[in-house]
């Protein structure tokens, strides 16, 4: 059976949308002709997140999950679109070193905060009643 998520895995959901729209914004602003994606996605990525944390707070039982995958995935691409970008600078374009930077950013802090998800799946220990002896 799904468990609610604590208060603090849900505040820790709420900041880590909240640092995801800031680091899209920043992208954005950056380069606004070639950098709307770094919006859309922090954006949409963080505005699901800090949905999540909230539902999450008001003890919506099935966030847990939903939460996981979506920070899961996000990871992923953030892992994938961070690598183009290294890769871009290796070979010598150095003028797209920001991108990478801030994807680097992205995925550091959806790095950290899987753990935090995966902790809240764990069941709780049951508590187990006192024996009248």
């Amino acid at each position: 059976m799904l468990r609610p998520m604590n208060m603090k895995t849900a505040g820790y959901l709420i900041l880590y949308g909240g640092c995801l729209i800031v680091l899209g914004l920043l992208g954005y602003l950056s380069n606004p002709e070639k950098a709307k994606t770094a919006l859309m996605t922090g954006g949409s990525f963080g505005a699901l997140s800090i949905l999540w944390g909230v539902l999450g707070a008001r003890g919506v039982r099935w966030i847990v999950p939903v939460a996981v995958v979506t920070t899961a995935l996000f990871t992923l691409a953030c892992a994938w679109r961070a690598s183009l970008g290294w890769l871009a600078v290796l070979d010598g374009q150095s003028e797209t070193l920001f991108a990478p930077l801030l994807l680097t950013a992205m995925l550091a802090a959806s790095a950290a905060m899987l753990p935090v998800l995966f902790r809240s799946l764990k069941p709780q220990p049951t508590a187990t009643p006192l024996s009248q002896e």
